[in-house]
């Protein structure tokens, strides 16, 4: 069994949505890997009886260790495009190996769930590679906004992989460098930094030998919502909105599964389901300072 810890970047806009993640990852796991694995956040403004919340339920949910801390971006962190995200992003990148205290790290955005064990990529992961799931709406540089006037600047760069950052999996011996690679990153290629930490990562991982591309179903976009409202998502990927073959469903984009405002599809009430045992459960240890809107019923 390889052991390893969940890392999340928390502040208190996604308070509730990160307890919903961990609530989902810890039913895909069985009792006794649930004990052996760590979560660890990282966190900018949590309050403290919130993070003594979030300490009880991950204990709670089974999971073995749980360790919080408060920290600051680095200095050179860029939010350029900020509709639906906080500068809280770039904690991603502040992981030790001290912290995580595990041979391994599995980074998850707080707007996902699990829906099976997504331990699988670490078995065979090289410790000298960060493991990423290539973007499904900008799966190569030159396609779609990210790293906007790079392939005018570098046209040999046209067509390179190009990476979502919302799931990743490391040996903890590759935090460092990521870290000093998306700093020169940020410090070198401010210019072309649109998609925020993102395009920081993939800028820094153009110049450096250090993905291992994992399956896209652990890092699947939910795709129904869009298709609700328009076929925008049919430029960029053919791909069932129904698709099954999934280990984690990431909820890219404004419309948000926990927002009234998002349109109730299969996956978005799946999600809500997750949200609404999170919320009994932390009912449960007395914190009605948590709450979600609540959701109409589609006729």
């Amino acid at each position: 069994m390889t052991v390893f810890a969940f890392g999340l970047c928390v502040d208190e806009r996604y308070l509730l949505p990160s307890l919903v993640t961990l609530e989902s990852l810890a039913g895909t796991l069985p009792p006794a890997e649930r004990r052996a694995t760590a979560v660890r956040i990282l966190t900018t403004d949590l309050t403290r009886q919130h993070a003594a919340t979030m300490a009880s339920l991950t204990s709670r949910l089974g999971f073995g260790s749980f360790d919080l801390r408060w920290a600051r971006p680095m200095n050179e962190a860029l939010l350029v495009d900020a509709d639906y995200i906080t500068i809280t992003a770039y904690l991603r990148f502040q992981f030790t190996p001290a912290f995580v205290a595990r041979p391994y790290l599995i980074y998850v955005d707080a707007d996902t769930i699990a829906v099976d064990d997504i331990s699988g990529p670490l078995d065979g992961l090289s410790e000298h590679r960060l493991g990423l799931v290539a973007d499904e709406f900008t799966p190569a540089v030159g396609r779609g906004h990210a790293l906007p006037g790079l392939i005018e600047d570098q046209p040999a760069m046209s067509g390179r992989p190009y990476f979502n950052a919302g799931v990743w999996w490391a040996h903890v011996r590759m935090l460092a460098a990521v870290r000093a690679g998306v700093r020169h990153a940020l410090r070198s290629g401010r210019r072309y930094i649109f998609h925020n930490d993102q395009d920081a990562l993939n800028l820094w991982l153009l110049a450096a030998d250090a993905v291992q591309q994992i399956p896209g179903r652990f890092n699947t976009y939910e795709l129904a919502r869009f298709l609700e409202r328009g076929d925008w998502t049919r430029r960029y990927t053919t791909r069932s909105p129904h698709d099954t073959d999934t280990a984690l469903l990431h909820f890219v984009g404004s419309a948000k599964p926990w927002l009234p405002s998002c349109p109730p599809t299969d996956h978005v009430r799946l999600y809500r389901s997750h949200l609404r045992r999170t919320l009994r459960g932390v009912r449960r240890l007395g914190d009605f300072s948590i709450d979600a809107p609540a959701f109409r019923r589609r006729p």
